[in-house]
């Protein structure tokens, strides 16, 4: 009787051990997966924040560009790619200490079996390189053609096909949150350009203003292709979620977006015009070369950005929050250019910001849906560990 009981005795301390280990192991889990969650929506907040002030710190270098006497296309197509050199310390640091470069024998050959070809790579870089050459010639040629209005609300269109594009690539799904963030942000861009004074059109012979119609459409389409088929490579081709995979997707096509640029300013001969173009720059010499150069640098910290939330969230997330940045220029040129700040605009900002907080709250009820999946999960297995018992 004595050697049964002390039987049960054990068998119980067992199996109250086991449920003390299951109960331990589900608490890692669950402390796992909030970081890992907190992280990401740190991330997510770090690349918002680089692709807005990115973007908006180069489009008003930009104006300003334009503004104090410069008028060279194939220059501002060369800056938009150019400033890809301050990435590469960065590169060189986060790829030197990556996980994969201290890992052992059997990781590393894990990850060679991951890592996609060289020669797939390459063709990747290239390929993108000259998509983005393209596309920023476009936008280059639609803004020195038409009126700001007229481009504005023909930019606006990239995200109708950004999400077209999103549909058919990325197998993006579309809520009712997600559709109304679209159509929010799209009415807020359309906004800004309708407001915009278009009497410079007239000036324009019709000729001109059908070709920088049609590069704009066109540069919109491209760019937003160019978004989701970066989106398809990295769940495709690159397979991997790291910042040295960011920076090389955006410092290899910047090198060959670059070298296109150069060939395109000596081809056009618009090399011949940039002296006189930097003498007679109304701030003088130096004030041309570092508002270059900050439009180059403005341009990568964009660009980290946008890639970086591809990764994160989508191509069609990175795209929105580009847009939410059209009527965030209009408040900041009132302090830089001392613009005036209308109704039209302010009604632009609240609309912007209503679309961002609808997509935003569609991500929440995700997230939400996908911490009760795991829940419900780790009960069904409770339950099956205590039927075993």
């Amino acid at each position: 009787m004595e050697i049964v009981q002390e039987l049960q005795l054990e068998t119980t301390e067992k199996n109250s051990s086991k449920d003390r280990t299951s109960v331990f192991h589900q608490h890692q889990q669950k402390k796992q997966t909030m970081l890992k969650r907190y992280r990401k929506w740190f991330c997510v907040s770090v690349y918002i924040i680089f692709l807005l002030a990115g973007q908006s710190a180069a489009v008003l270098l930009g104006r300003l560009y334009f503004d104090k006497g410069g008028n060279s296309k194939w220059m501002s197509t060369f800056v938009q790619s150019a400033g890809f050199p301050v990435l590469l310390p960065l590169l060189f640091y986060f790829s030197s200490s990556s996980p994969q470069s201290k890992s052992n024998n059997n990781n590393k050959d894990s990850f060679k079996n991951t890592k996609p070809k060289v020669s797939s790579l390459v063709l990747l870089y290239i390929g993108f390189g000259l998509l983005l050459t393209g596309d920023n010639l476009m936008y280059s040629y639609g803004l020195l053609y038409l009126p700001v209005s007229t481009y504005s609300l023909l930019c606006a269109t990239q995200l109708a096909f950004n999400a077209l594009f999103s549909y058919f690539l990325n197998s993006q799904k579309f809520t009712a949150f997600i559709f109304n963030s679209i159509v929010l942000l799209t009415i807020s861009a359309s906004l800004l350009a309708i407001n915009s004074d278009s009497s410079e059109s007239s000036g324009i012979p019709r000729g001109k203003y059908i070709i920088g119609f049609l590069c704009t459409v066109f540069a919109s389409a491209v760019f937003s292709l160019y978004l989701s088929l970066m989106q398809l490579s990295f769940d495709k081709v690159i397979k991997r979620k790291t910042f040295s995979s960011i920076l090389g997707m955006q410092i290899y096509p910047s090198f060959v977006a670059t070298s296109g640029c150069v060939m395109g300013l000596f081809a056009s001969g618009e090399w011949k015009t940039l002296h006189n173009e930097m003498q007679s720059y109304q701030k003088g010499s130096v004030s041309y070369i570092m508002t270059l150069v900050w439009i180059a640098v403005t341009w990568q910290v964009f660009s980290i950005g946008m890639i970086g939330l591809i990764l994160e969230v989508s191509s069609l997330f990175s795209n929105l929050i580009s847009t939410l940045s059209l009527p965030i220029v209009p408040v900041l040129a009132v302090f830089f250019f001392h613009d005036k700040f209308s109704g039209v605009k302010a009604v632009a900002l609240l609309l912007a910001i209503w679309g961002f907080i609808s997509y935003i709250y569609q991500h929440y009820l995700d997230d939400q849906k996908a911490k009760a999946d795991k829940s419900d999960d780790a009960v069904e297995a409770s339950k099956g560990e205590v039927e075993v018992c």
